[in-house]
């Protein structure tokens, strides 16, 4: 039974495996190896992922939904026709179709997987991707930062001298930098920042929002379809630019015609509030000065990092040109197929070792004296530490004859405790005595796979051992029966003919029925 690496994008998706001493990308049905990260749901009920759902972003944008990625692990939900989902419910779909993909290429079974993340989420969107494997039946054997595997993928291939790398991944919804040592057969993380909600959709918004300005035109009183139409056109022009002068995106309401002739000058100016953010992410990263030197090459990966404007900004920033990685729409999922052919012990990798870093401080809330109302965070774990990693830290009893001393658990860069996500707690029996007397020792341990183990022991020699797991992933059994036939029972679409790229109408949203009811569809 084969290990699959996926890498599950905000704007593609990609899954590969490792065999005979290489990573392979697996093509999906139409013959390709991106999957567009869009989910539609048709007339009769049934789903369908890729590229099709994509191109029902404009024909059917009620029924359709993209770039979800950015809200997994929060509460928001999409409504998709008369149903509503969960982020990490469309992201199972989208899963669900890579692996029917590897399972009809392989000729095999496939029920485990090692899956990217942007390095920056926190473990309420770590533990969301886990749920949307378990969803789609896959078991999860790694999740690795997506800057990590392509790192790791272009150490691997091009085989280059000891150096240390800036990864800068731009991809359609996330930004995440990674500095990276290489030496011998190693791989090191040495410090990550990042951004969930920057990417390529963001310059996209930006021109859209310049279009409605310069027509005079408000966007909620456009029609989705129209809307969906300019954003589409958006990005377009956004990449055309990259080899040609000048890009024109246009609009027709009624009689009335509206148009933008989007220019690299133009591009760039609209790109400065996406640009500023960047450079701050960037600063984070390289304050981590401990174990940051001279940047040897920054390399970009995602779709877009490939932008000129994007690599015209960074040799501003950094004084050189920064270098477009080899096959940087797949970098990160040859990595991923990497790892998980590091964790099938594949001989030929033996020697390849790859460490990575805590992308968040983990601490707990304690306060500075016994008036204190606002808890602040006391960090055990700070961000950037090497995994796994494991520190300590002594608290104190605040009052006389206290008999307990509880600790929150929290994720996060904020001062106060309530500035970051709380993860869970732990509270452990103190004997009763004079304020400051009592005291307990916390020990916080983190691994490679994310998976934090807390420990306390108190002076009166009460411990408490507890592994942090969130509860969105950890659901009941009941509750765990109850989604996963949610997911099941909807059937996916076939994507495989390209008759059904471009469903434009007939009584079900599907071509195949479509044609065969006497509906009308368009071509790709």
């Amino acid at each position: 039974m084969a290990i699959v690496g996926i890498d599950l994008g905000t704007t593609n998706s990609l899954a590969c495996i490792y065999r005979d001493g290489r990573a392979e990308l697996i093509p999906n049905e139409l013959g390709g190896y991106k999957t567009s990260s869009a989910v539609s749901v048709l007339q009769d009920g049934t789903v369908l992922v890729g590229a099709a759902a994509k191109e029902r972003l404009v024909s059917h944008p009620e029924a359709t939904a993209a770039s979800f990625k950015i809200w997994m692990g929060t509460q928001k939900a999409l409504t998709l026709g008369d149903r509503r989902f969960k982020p990490e419910e469309l992201s199972a779909f989208v899963l669900r179709q890579l692996l029917e993909d590897a399972r009809r290429y392989l000729g095999e079974s496939v029920e485990e997987a090692v899956i990217s993340v942007p390095a920056y989420f926190n473990d309420d969107q770590r533990c969301a991707t886990k749920l949307a494997a378990q969803m789609a039946g896959l078991t999860v054997k790694r999740l690795i930062n997506e800057p990590s595997a392509a790192a790791l993928y272009h150490r691997y291939s091009t085989q280059s001298g000891d150096s240390q790398m800036m990864i800068v991944d731009f991809g359609g919804g996330t930004l995440d930098v990674s500095i990276v040592d290489c030496f011998e057969n190693i791989i090191e993380i040495v410090a990550i920042a990042g951004d969930n909600r920057l990417g390529g959709d963001d310059i996209d918004r930006a021109i859209a929002a310049h279009f409605f300005r310069e027509n005079g035109l408000v966007e909620e009183r456009l029609e989705p379809s129209l809307r969906a139409s300019l954003y589409r056109q958006a990005e377009t022009a956004k990449i055309a630019l990259s080899s040609a002068p000048a890009a024109a995106i246009s609009i027709q309401r009624g009689e009335d015609q509206y148009s933008l002739l989007l220019t690299p000058p133009l591009l760039r100016r609209l790109c400065e509030p996406v640009f500023r953010r960047v450079r701050g992410v960037i600063g984070r990263a390289m304050k981590d000065r401990e174990r940051v030197r001279a940047i040897d090459d920054v390399i970009l990966v995602g779709g877009s990092a490939q932008l000129p404007v994007f690599g015209d900004f960074l040799e501003e920033l950094f004084g050189r040109r920064p270098k477009v990685a080899a096959q940087p729409d797949e970098i990160v999922a040859l990595g991923v197929g990497l790892c998980a052919g590091i964790k099938e012990r594949a001989e030929d990798l033996q020697d390849l070792v790859m460490t990575d870093v805590c992308p968040f401080s983990l601490g707990v809330a304690t306060y500075s004296y016994r008036g204190d109302k606002t808890p602040h965070m006391a960090v055990l774990i700070p961000r950037s530490s090497m995994l796994p990693a494991s520190h300590q830290g002594t608290f104190y009893t605040m009052y006389d004859d206290q008999r307990a001393l509880r600790f929150e658990i929290y994720q996060g860069e904020g001062y106060f405790a309530s500035e970051n996500l709380k993860l869970g707690e732990v509270e452990v029996q103190v004997p009763p005595g004079p304020a400051g007397e009592q005291s307990a020792t916390v020990t916080f341990t983190y691994d490679i796979d994310g998976i934090l183990h807390v420990s306390a022991r108190s002076s009166g020699g009460d411990r408490r051992d507890r592994l942090i797991l969130n509860s969105n992933l950890h659901l009941s059994e009941s509750e765990r029966e109850k989604v996963m036939a949610r997911i099941s029972e909807i059937e996916l679409a076939a994507q495989g003919s390209k008759r059904n790229s471009s469903c434009w109408s007939g009584p079900c949203g599907c071509m195949n029925r479509c044609r065969a009811a006497g509906g009308s569809w368009w071509p790709a």
